[in-house]
């Protein structure tokens, strides 16, 4: 029987980034194909679990009274319960809670993993945090009964705790953008080519100061867009950005319209990616759909996405020197644009991402 059940994420349709869009592409992608899916959601207050259907996916929501962490770890709990009493076959995005993945592997049921990143690395965590994410991917490597790595480094990474024949790389994908509405950014007093785009959560892993500050040094006659939400109140490290930032440098909060971001990324002059940890970084890949020029810290993770067509920094003072040449340059933009393309094209295609990834469930059947 072709029946899976996805956990790990909040839900679908996505609202909450890379994995509930990969779940919300795989689900659709395999009922076309005659799987039964079911997709665990987690929806806010109290009350008993109910069930709906979604374009053919079949929903068990949750409701789950606790926000935060504390929430998500108590909606994963009940969700694998759930799960354990009706399925054979699940797929669990992200080991944040693996531990729990020890109730499946007792009722005998098959789970595949995608391992995400190195989560417990990224400086963002407490000690105690990091504690519970490295046993929990210990945890996820024993338990999983197949892992999935979504990045090269990422499946060297797991190979280091477990078989290579229990690991498969399979990337994350994204949809290609060829066209989109250029009258989207007059709102935000955007041109096309007027502006370098930077899309990341605010976090000192990702660069954001020393991107800004390299952008800052000097009148660009160009804006730089940075999309995240800011709290200057509360978080000393986002205060800092926005002090570091020239009259050039714009921050319009969190964008989630698709056709508002589609319009950013197809008419910036360039994608600036300053993300140092993780695999493949979902909104790498989008950039790399829309054809974006791409500027991107140098490190094996985004050397490996972007490929060679990208240019790369190592630290503010290489940024600064590549967004001199590049913010000016026509030719050199062109060629990248091309070379992002032609890499997206060859790798990050949904089509070929979800098809090995039910080759993958049906190996598992």
């Amino acid at each position: 029987m072709k029946d899976l059940a996805i956990l790990g994420i909040r839900g679908v349709p996505a609202a909450h980034g890379g994995f509930e869009t990969f779940a919300e592409k795989l689900s659709l992608y395999l009922v076309e194909k005659d799987w039964t899916v079911t997709v665990y959601c987690q929806v806010e207050g109290a009350g008993k679990t109910g069930s709906d259907i979604w374009k053919g996916v079949r929903r068990i929501n949750i409701p789950v009274s606790r926000g935060g962490a504390a929430g998500t770890v108590i909606f994963d709990w009940k969700a694998t319960l759930h799960a354990a009493r009706r399925h054979k076959l699940t797929l669990t995005l992200g080991y944040n809670t693996a531990l729990f993945c020890t109730f499946l592997r007792a009722r005998g049921i098959t789970n595949l993993i995608n391992m995400d990143g190195i989560e417990w690395r990224r400086d963002k965590w407490s000690l105690p945090e990091r504690a519970w994410l490295y046993l929990n991917e210990r945890a996820g490597c024993l338990l999983g009964n197949h892992l999935i790595a979504d990045h090269p480094q990422i499946e060297k990474h797991l190979q280091t705790r477990v078989s290579s024949r229990k690991i498969s790389m399979i990337p994350y994908g994204a949809e290609e953008i060829v066209s989109a509405d250029v009258s989207l950014l007059e709102p935000l007093g955007l041109a096309p080519d007027g502006f370098a785009l930077l899309v990341a959560r605010p976090e000192p892993e990702n660069s954001i100061l020393e991107i800004v500050r390299a952008f800052s040094r000097c009148h660009r006659g160009k804006k730089l867009v940075v999309l995240g939400n800011f709290d200057i109140q509360n978080n000393p490290y986002h205060a800092r950005v926005q002090d570091v930032a020239s009259d050039e440098v714009m921050f319009p909060g969190a964008i989630y319209a698709k056709p508002v971001l589609a319009a950013l990324r197809l008419h910036a002059l360039l994608y600036i990616h300053g993300h140092t940890v993780g695999g493949t970084n979902p909104s790498l890949v989008e950039a790399l759909g829309a054809g974006s020029a791409v500027l991107a810290h140098d490190n094996i993770y985004n050397r490996w996405v972007a490929g060679e067509g990208a240019a790369f920094f190592a630290d503010e003072e290489e940024c600064a020197g590549l967004l001199d040449v590049l913010m000016q340059e026509g030719t050199e933009i062109e060629r990248m644009r091309k070379a992002s393309r032609n890499r997206f094209r060859q790798t990050f295609q949904w089509p070929m991402i979800l098809r090995a990834y039910e080759e993958c469930l049906l190996s598992m059947l």
